[in-house]
């Protein structure tokens, strides 16, 4: 669908000019006329992908969007349309960006589109699984409960990303405090000592030699040396966006040993648990349920799992039947989700499991930080230790000589 911007008047006379979105020029124009405005300037804009240059670098909060959904809601229980709904979201929204995008969904509901097409719209803002819980909500006359289903999944992923993160900020801070440790030892003490070496004479010992050998090609290639690690984190970071390193990365993240591995499988098992419980209760299919679950795990090969599953499922077998033969998925997950196609209360099981697993989550990143910490000063320390101690080594070969 194109975007074209226009400037038109109404029956009073009053100029305005914005953006409207159609599928081409005339239903540009129609959309125009149902607002009761005459078009003097209607033109096209030109198209850059799924979004536009202008909007390439921006982004909309996780929390804005959550706000947005927990007050799209309350409007829409209140009895308000969509169209006035979207309307003072607009003017209530801080985010300039996002009240754009906002007004643009307005302006696509006004044209005629659902509100879900209008959303689809923007998948950098709207994911798959946003616009496939609103279009359910639409579908099934409970929009309200599903903006609000929407705001809460939100919020929970949130938070899990935020302990995620907060657990990675130490380690993070310390190994870069190491490596500059490391730098700064190697430029700055390393050359005073080799100077004092070469002066007294003789063979270095090997633990010296490799230590005053790393500090000369650090000194020496350091335009070598800064260029090759950047270049080495930007192809990493680069084939981990291609299918088939996304899939080792993700099989490596699993087996990562100190229950780092363990600590992941419970973040995902969180993810997909929570996903598929609000895709439920929503009202979506299950195989498109297991579709958008999988797609929005975070690992490939619990989505590769997930795809088994959704295959035997279309075959008419439970849900549980394929979890239980799959060893990615916890014993505790495949048996609660049976007992919820049993009890018919699959959607409430769901959630008692993401519920668990964030509790999980919560405890193994505390387990994980407690390890981690020690083994991180132990690290700084033996990374200065060795460094001291080559410095010192010639030292004690010559007294020992002098005696």
């Amino acid at each position: 669908m194109a975007a074209y911007a226009y400037s038109a008047i109404n029956v009073e006379g009053i100029a305005s000019a914005g953006e409207v979105h159609a599928p081409d020029f005339e239903a540009a124009r129609e959309q125009l006329r149902i607002r009761g405005l005459l078009a003097e300037r209607l033109e096209e804009l030109p198209a850059s992908g799924e979004e536009s240059v202008r909007t390439a670098f921006k982004k909309v909060k996780p929390k804005t969007l959550q706000i947005f959904s927990r007050q799209f809601a309350t409007m829409i229980e209140a009895g308000l349309n969509v169209v006035s709904s979207l309307v003072i979201l607009e003017e209530q929204t801080d985010d300039e960006y996002f009240a754009m995008v906002v007004k643009e969904l307005r302006a696509d509901v006004e044209g005629g589109l659902l509100l879900s097409q209008a959303m689809s719209r923007h998948p950098k803002i709207f994911s798959r699984l946003y616009v496939s819980m609103v279009e359910a909500g639409e579908a099934a006359g409970i929009l309200d409960q599903v903006l609000d289903r929407v705001a809460f999944q939100i919020e929970k992923d949130t938070q899990i990303r935020r302990r995620v993160k907060g657990a990675m900020m130490y380690p993070t801070m310390v190994l870069i405090f190491a490596t500059l440790v490391l730098c700064g030892l190697l430029m700055f003490l390393v050359p005073v000592f080799v100077k004092i070496f070469g002066q007294l004479g003789g063979k270095l010992p090997t633990l010296t030699q490799y230590v005053v050998g790393a500090s000369n090609f650090l000194r020496h290639d350091w335009y070598i040396i800064f260029p090759v690690v950047l270049a080495s984190i930007w192809g990493v970071r680069r084939f981990k966006r291609t299918d088939p390193g996304r899939r080792l990365w993700d099989r490596i993240k699993l087996r990562i040993p100190m229950r780092i591995g363990d600590t992941v499988l419970k973040v995902t098992m969180a993810r997909f648990s929570r996903t598929l419980s609000t895709l439920v209760a929503a009202g979506v299919d299950i195989i498109k349920a297991l579709e958008i679950t999988g797609q929005t795990a975070g690992n490939w090969v619990v989505e590769d799992a997930l795809a088994g599953v959704r295959a035997k499922v279309h075959q008419g077998i439970p849900i549980a039947q394929p979890l239980i033969e799959n060893d990615v998925f916890p014993p505790m997950v495949s048996q609660m989700v049976k007992i919820g196609e049993e009890t018919g209360e699959l959607e409430k099981m769901l959630a008692k499991i993401a519920d668990f697993y964030e509790d999980e989550v919560d405890s193994a990143i505390s387990t994980l930080t407690s390890i981690i910490e020690p083994l991180m000063m132990i690290m700084v320390g033996a990374m200065v230790g060795v460094i001291v101690i080559s410095m010192y080594l010639p030292m004690f070969k010559m007294l020992s000589l002098v005696k």
